[in-house]
């Protein structure tokens, strides 16, 4: 795992030593920074379901103005602040269970969403995602799942993006419309 572009450029950073944290391959991490290129620079970022933080970090390689990380496991924890040190960048990385944090967070600008695959969590984060409005006009929520997993359709203002497939992964994105 190297950080792709910016800043940090081709520094390699730390993996897990087991498969208990699945970081995202380097082709779904570029398509993903393909897909939200011009939506990171100045962006306050979330990067939740954080595993070794290669994406935050690569948002804030790309210049996001901020990225929180936040996971629940102490494992990944300590893999994103060595990835965080490795880069030489500062920021929150929290240990919460998802939906709790979610609960007073404040607001973002671009979340990316990667829980474990068959957790069957992804009804349950975006539809708290969308409950307490985290996003800012214009943000956007890119999730990482397995192909067929099913995303739910969102209320307004949310709208169901576009979704993308890379071999047995898929990428969805939602946007919130200016109210």
């Amino acid at each position: 795992m190297r950080v792709i572009t910016g800043t940090a450029r081709g520094r390699k950073l730390a993996e897990p030593r087991d498969m208990t944290i699945r970081p995202t391959t380097d082709m779904v991490k570029e398509a993903i920074f393909s897909i939200v290129q011009f939506d990171v620079p100045g962006r306050r970022v979330l990067d939740l379901f954080a595993g070794t933080g290669q994406l935050g970090i690569e948002a804030i390689s790309r210049g996001a103005r901020e990225c929180v990380f936040v996971d629940n496991s102490p494992a990944s924890l300590a893999l994103v602040r060595k990835n965080l040190e490795i880069c030489q960048m500062q920021a929150p990385v929290i240990r919460a269970d998802a939906v709790s944090f979610l609960a007073g967070c404040g607001k973002f600008d671009l979340v990316f969403v990667d829980p474990p695959y068959h957790a069957g969590l992804y009804d349950k984060i975006l539809q708290t995602l969308f409950g307490f409005d985290i996003l800012r006009d214009g943000g956007i929520i890119l999730v990482e799942s397995m192909c067929g997993e099913p995303m739910p359709v969102p209320a307004p203002p949310y709208v169901l993006g576009k979704s993308y497939r890379y071999g047995k992964i898929s990428l969805t994105t939602y946007r919130r419309q200016a109210v």
